[in-house]
């Protein structure tokens, strides 16, 4: 088990940027593939982006291809979000998740999760 704490979310206007950061307890982090959720007020909880704990690859939902950036860094127990070019229907609590095992887009497929951290972005 991880625990997982977000922080950097806040209000940017549109076309700005923000970088996200998740912080993971636990001895094993690195054996964790790690993503971000997203959930808009009245909207299903949706997967943003992930990266595998072995080789480092990625996945991205196509709305964030090319604008969002994950990253993670082992030594610190953190897995990075740099989001660029924001859109005001980026507008979400951002949601870090780990897994033992592979990426996963659905939110079942997710064990550890953190609270959340608000994302607005104005027009």
């Amino acid at each position: 088990q991880v625990q997982l704490v977000e922080s950097g979310g806040g209000l940017v206007q549109a076309g700005g940027s923000l970088r996200l950061s998740c912080a993971a307890s636990g001895r094993t982090f690195s054996r964790y593939a790690m993503a971000w959720f997203r959930q808009a007020p009245g909207k299903e909880r949706e997967f943003v982006t992930g990266i595998s704990w072995s080789d480092g690859s990625t996945r991205y939902a196509d709305s964030v291809k090319g604008r969002f950036t994950i990253s993670r860094d082992n030594a610190r127990n953190t897995v990075y979000l740099q989001m660029s070019s924001l859109k005001p229907e980026d507008t979400a609590v951002y949601y870090c998740a780990a897994t033992n095992f592979g990426i996963g887009t659905t939110r079942g497929a997710y064990t550890n999760w953190g609270q959340g951290t608000q994302v607005t972005v104005s027009s």
